[in-house]
């Protein structure tokens, strides 16, 4: 199984993959569920306002190694409908944000940093030197293979 790279072991290259921890996010960003809401489409935001189960657990089975995991229904919609909408990435997305999108509509596997470049159409260098920094930002970490 991949685990993040403990920063100070290895300095990721453009070639290094990385993925959304969101154990990480959870535990250093106490708005984690917030930020995730915000980002659902309007049926689903209407959806998870009125329903008792915000805080829901579901079995997941990933469709490529049939692995069955438990995750939180906000961040399951999200990955699976509303990222997957057209303008859920633009142009005007910052950076981060921008990363942290692309890897949620792609079911959060993990994705070199060329693949995010291309992908966003942004300097892969800049891409690199944000995500290999000391501070990780939403929870983006680099995959130890």
């Amino acid at each position: 199984m991949n685990e993040p790279l403990k920063s100070s072991l290895l300095k990721p290259t453009v070639q290094t993959p990385f993925h959304i921890d969101f154990s990480w996010w959870s535990s250093m960003d106490a708005n984690w569920r917030v930020d995730l809401y915000d980002m659902l489409c309007p049926e689903h935001q209407a959806l998870f306002a009125t329903s008792a189960s915000q805080d829901q657990q579901i079995d997941w089975v990933d469709p490529e190694t049939a692995e069955v995991s438990s995750m939180d229904a906000l961040q399951m919609t999200l990955s699976a409908h509303c990222a997957r909408q057209p303008g859920f990435v633009n142009s005007r997305t910052t950076l981060v944000e921008a990363v942290f999108r692309l890897l949620l509509a792609n079911g959060n596997r993990p994705m070199t940093v060329e693949e995010m470049s291309r992908a966003l159409n942004r300097p892969a260098d800049i891409i690199l030197k944000t995500l290999s920094g000391p501070r990780v930002y939403k929870g983006v970490r680099p995959m130890r293979l």
